[in-house]
Formats: C-alpha cells, structure tokens, sequence
C-alpha cells in the first residue's frame, strides 16, 4: 500500500493560468507513478503479478503524460501572447520616446534585446533619437550595448551617426564594439567622422581606435571627414597623427577627395599642411 501524501490540488479550476495547471498535472502524474512504483517494489505476491504491475504503470504514465502535454501545450500559446505583448510595449514606447513607459514594460520582464521589423532594439532607438535617459535604463536593465539591427548598425553608430555624445560615453563605458562594422562597411569611427562629429570622433580615438585604420574601399576616417568637408573633425584626426599621404583604392588622397567633392576649405587647408 501506498503511504506517500497525496497531492492536495484538483486539477480544474483552481490555477490562475494554464502555467500553474501544467505544473500540477506534472506533480499528479509524478505522484500516480511514484505510488504505483512503490507498491509494486513492495509486492510480495506471485511474480506472475508483475506483468500486470507493469502495464498499470504505462497506463499511468501514459496517462500523466498525455494531461502534462495538453495543457502545456495549451499554456505555450498564452506565455507566447504575454511575452510579445510585453515587447511590443516596450518598443513601442521606446519609439513614442517614453522613458517611464520602457522602465514599466522592463519591470513586468519585457525582453531589454527584443527587435523590432527592421531588427532595432529600444537601445538602438533610443541611441538614434539622443534619449539619454531612456538609453540609461536600458544599459542598466543589461541591454547588449553591441547587438546589431538588421543592416548591421550597432547602438554605438547610432549615436555617433546622429552626434549624441552622452550616450557614446555611456556605451563606451559598458565596452561597446568600437570595431564593429555594418553591411556596408562602416564602423562608429565612418559615421562620426563623415557626420562631423568631433567630440564622438574624439573618444573613439581616446578608446583605442586607430586613427590610421583603412575601412571600406581604403578609406580612412581622415579620407571621410575631407570628403564630407568636416573641416573641424580633419583638424582633430591631423593633430592625432592621421596620415594624410594615404591613398585609398582609386588612388586618391584625403586631400584629392576634398577637391573632387567641392570642400574647398579643407582642401586648401589641407594643402597649408603639406
């Protein structure tokens, strides 16, 4: 006989959602075959018993199984619904720009990484639109401060593409990836240069990277920022040792790439240099 306790939870209505239900259909079953098993290592009857012992405890199992995969499976849907739920609130008030919103979302256990069609994180968002604070509490909540949206642009560029250095600051503290690149080749380092970003450009090169560093088609940072006629950011690359006889897969010089693009004051300044 069996003397285990039995479990004291009916099956119907008596759970708050059907995580619950399955949990207490697992511990059921568990204890139907825990029992059986007992009372079939304590039979002292003939053997011939064994093999109907035996074809109790399948049915049992069986059984136990059968109720455990119903209504797990009846829970996955509602868990699923729950989670996407809480994601999108959180992308979405990472779009409207609502911090208490992002906080309330990560509180309730909204996924800080989860991405939105085109792959952006409320990081990336948020690092787009110079929302610093809402960029705070992500970090904070250990959102991955290097995961990538679809076309490769990472938190870092985002910032160093729009000129938010409070943020760069920030990731850069939690060791973004300064050398990540895009699906085109661009790096932090590209777009803060080419956008004239010279505070950002300037803690990229204080992190470590390399002034002289050749990206996509041999271009260098130096090469970007003539090209775009960021005069104060070639400035800042030259009074850190960039290397202005560098040539780039055409051929060209930072230089030559100023007067071809019309940036006749860093052309000419870069000229003075020489």
């Amino acid at each position: 006989m069996c003397t285990r306790q039995p479990v004291r939870t009916r099956l119907c209505g008596a759970f708050p959602d059907a995580r619950s239900a399955c949990i207490a259909a697992f511990r059921v079953w568990l204890e139907f075959v825990l029992c059986a098993h007992h009372t079939n290592g304590n039979d002292t009857g003939p053997k011939r018993k064994e093999p109907q012992m035996n074809r109790v405890l399948q049915s049992v199992s069986l059984l136990g199984l059968t109720m455990l995969g119903v209504l797990c499976l009846q829970s996955a849907p509602v868990l699923a619904d729950d989670d996407v739920s809480l994601n999108a609130r959180l992308l979405a008030s990472a779009r409207a720009g609502d911090e208490a919103g992002v906080r309330g979302a990560l509180e309730q256990g909204a996924a800080v990484d989860s991405r939105n069609r085109i792959g952006d994180t409320a990081l990336i968002t948020a690092s787009k639109r110079g929302l610093t604070g809402m960029a705070r509490t992500l970090v904070d909540h250990g959102a991955n401060v290097s995961q990538p949206n679809l076309q490769g642009v990472t938190p870092l560029m985002a910032a160093a593409f729009g000129g938010y250095p409070d943020i760069s600051t920030m990731l850069l503290a939690r060791h973004a990836d300064l050398n990540a690149t895009d699906r085109i080749g661009k790096t932090a380092m590209v777009y803060a240069a080419g956008q004239g970003q010279a505070a950002i450009v300037k803690q990229l090169l204080d992190a470590g990277v390399d002034v002289n560093a050749r990206y996509q088609h041999g271009l260098t940072a130096l090469m970007w920022a003539a090209g775009y006629d960021k005069g104060d950011v070639v400035q800042l690359l030259l009074s850190r040792s960039a290397d202005a006889s560098l040539r780039d897969d055409r051929g060209l010089t930072a230089r030559q790439i100023a007067e071809q693009a019309g940036a006749k004051a860093v052309a000419a300044m870069m000229a003075a240099r020489q």
